[in-house]
């Protein structure tokens, strides 16, 4: 199959020239800034094809992990990324087609005689979702210090909650957080003002990265992708979505105010492509990934049909993504 790589070689115009599935080349680079999208699943239902959510960002050989779907384990092994180097994540939200992965990651890092922390960025509910990792993995810990390991779990992992701007830099990398539309918790709600769901920008010394997350039309994400070299945006039809669950029978066991609840979900918290188009024309970004595919009823779908509906407003280059793409 036929597909595109993105190279950026001290260029600001970016010109895609192929993009092959990562087989190790991009997580061994030593300079430079790579994209890897592990996992492209949106939503919570599995496929046979694609893992959940979930991007590797390679900064000068330095490990970005973006939020770390059920799948992401084995995907940093396909993409020949040592799983051990893993030391910051950023998690957009935490729907679980965003995070089921990320115990696993950190207690086989642990397993494997990880020291240094592991720091988890996200917005409220991060430190929980990582304590609770911490929990659910105890009795694995405890029967692994019987065998000699001396490390305690919380000494390796970290949760940070993180406000809107910038969350954090280093020599590689500047990451500046806002706030997108993902979330419509109503007042009244236990929950409501709870949490949050973010939209990250990455800035590294050749290129500028943002990745949507989970989103409806939103100006702040719009401003935050401004002159991006690439947009990585999800993306996703309401009607597919409901096809898949009238075929599971899920739709038929939901109650009226259910399903106008989760159409009213989708449609307003989601992207449609030519939403994505919008967008991406408006903030004059270079390049558009479309991820996080949400589900069809073919099981195999290539999505290679929103690729038109996006360029109808956007001019620039559009990659329909699958595991372990590199750019």
């Amino acid at each position: 199959m036929q597909i595109y790589r993105t190279l950026f070689a001290g260029i600001v115009a970016v010109i895609i020239l192929s993009v092959q599935p990562a087989n190790g080349e991009a997580t061994q680079t030593q300079t430079g800034t790579h994209l890897i999208t592990l996992g492209t699943r949106g939503g919570p239902i599995p496929a046979k094809d694609r893992a959940q959510s979930s991007n590797l960002l390679v900064v000068n050989g330095t490990y970005y992990l973006i939020d770390a779907g059920d799948g992401v384990l084995r995907r940093l092994t396909q993409a020949g990324a040592n799983f051990r180097q893993i030391g910051h994540v950023f998690i957009t939200h935490c729907h679980d087609d965003h995070t089921a992965g990320l115990g696993a990651l950190m207690s086989v890092a642990w397993d494997f005689q990880r020291h240094d922390p592991i720091a988890v960025y996200g917005p409220p509910g991060t430190v929980a979702l990582v304590k609770g990792a911490i929990q659910y993995f105890t009795v694995n810990a405890e029967i692994r210090w019987a065998e000699g390991r001396r490390t305690p779990l919380a000494d390796v992992f970290v949760g940070h909650d993180v406000a809107p701007g910038l969350i954090y830099q280093d020599q590689n990398i500047k990451v500046t957080a806002v706030e997108n539309t993902h979330f419509h918790i109503p007042e009244g709600s236990p929950y409501y003002g709870k949490y949050k769901s973010y939209a990250y920008r990455f800035q590294t010394p050749d290129r500028v990265i943002v990745f949507t997350g989970d989103t409806g039309p939103s100006d702040a994400v719009t401003e935050l992708a401004k002159n991006a070299d690439t947009l990585v945006s999800e993306v996703g039809s309401s009607e597919d979505v409901k096809q898949v669950l009238i075929q599971n029978g899920t739709w038929q066991g939901m109650t009226p105010e259910q399903q106008a609840a989760f159409m009213r979900h989708v449609v307003e918290e989601h992207l449609t492509p030519d939403e994505v188009g919008k967008m991406a024309a408006h903030a004059r970004v270079k390049t558009v990934v479309l991820t996080h595919l949400l589900p069809t009823v073919n099981e195999h779908d290539d999505y290679q049909r929103y690729v038109p509906e996006v360029k109808k407003f956007f001019s620039g280059t559009v990659v329909v993504a699958r595991d372990l793409m590199a750019f």
